[in-house]
């Protein structure tokens, strides 16, 4: 039988996803204002301490448009968290990338975020497992999810 976007379980699992969402934001922006960024240049610096992006690859990943991001990276930039090179493969390209202070501040942010830590902590590897292929799933590639 299958279920429909109205029945019951489907609606309280969208609302248990939006409620996870909306907690892992607030946490991640409280985190951020302890270092003096916002919640978008938290997610940036998180996404460029795993590798140098050109500004459109950021924006792509943030689902936004680049004229923001190329403010998040000016502020960012003024602040020595990261800083613009050409790309080693199209020098025409600048990409961003993280500064050792970057690189600290992206760690010191990611080990500050324990809301899904804690509840996961109870869960046993083989549910965290099925946890990860669901929403992977449900994410529909397959390949977890990109970016932040």
């Amino acid at each position: 039988m299958a279920t429909t976007r109205r029945d019951p379980l489907t609606l309280e699992v969208v609302q248990l996803i939006g409620s996870v969402v909306a907690r892992y934001y607030e946490e991640y922006d409280q985190a951020a204002a302890e270092h003096s960024l916002t919640g978008a240049q938290a997610r940036v610096l998180g996404l460029l301490s795993l590798e140098p992006l050109p500004m459109r690859r950021i924006a792509q990943k943030l689902k936004c448009e680049p004229s923001n991001v190329t403010g998040i990276i000016d502020r960012l930039e003024g602040r020595g968290l990261v800083e613009r090179r050409p790309d080693p493969d199209d020098r025409r390209v600048k990409v961003a990338a993280v500064t050792e202070t970057g690189l600290t501040t992206a760690g010191l942010l990611r080990d500050s975020l324990d809301f899904a830590r804690e509840p996961l902590a109870d869960l046993s590897e083989e549910e965290r497992r099925t946890l990860r292929d669901l929403l992977k799933r449900m994410l529909g590639d397959g390949s977890g999810i990109d970016g932040a």
